[in-house]
């Protein structure tokens, strides 16, 4: 775990919007498929999207499908979840996350993880 540092986290209100990243210093993630993946308190960490290594394929949760955007620069090894359209549901710790193999698949099969960045969202 480690190696991924998320930022961009904060408290907005409903409607609002909030664009977190998720940087890799020190090392390259560009051939990895890499996601988000959030967890409320005394709820399961869930998955909320992730994208290929080259950023041709995406997948999104149904719970965010429509008002998030996943996206990757490799150049500058980040990745990006853009999040519009912000509801009190949403409110959760969010996490990045890559994988070496594959693209979809649960939680534990990713190996690289962030530490979290907080997301309010109120009414």
């Amino acid at each position: 775990q480690g190696q991924l540092v998320e930022s961009g986290g904060g408290s907005v209100q409903t409607g609002g919007s909030l664009r977190l990243s998720c940087a890799a210093p020190g090392r390259t993630f560009s051939t990895y498929a890499m996601g988000w993946f959030r967890q409320a308190p005394e709820k399961e960490r869930e998955f909320v999207a992730v994208i290929s290594w080259n950023g041709d394929i995406t997948y999104y949760s149904d719970s965010v499908n429509g008002r998030f955007i996943i996206s990757r620069d490799n150049a500058k090894n980040t990745m990006y979840l853009q999040m519009d359209s912000l509801q009190p549901y949403d409110t959760a710790v969010y996490y990045c996350a890559a994988r070496t193999v594959g693209i979809l698949g649960p939680a534990h099969e990713y190996e690289y993880w962030g530490q979290g960045t907080q997301v309010t969202v109120s009414s």
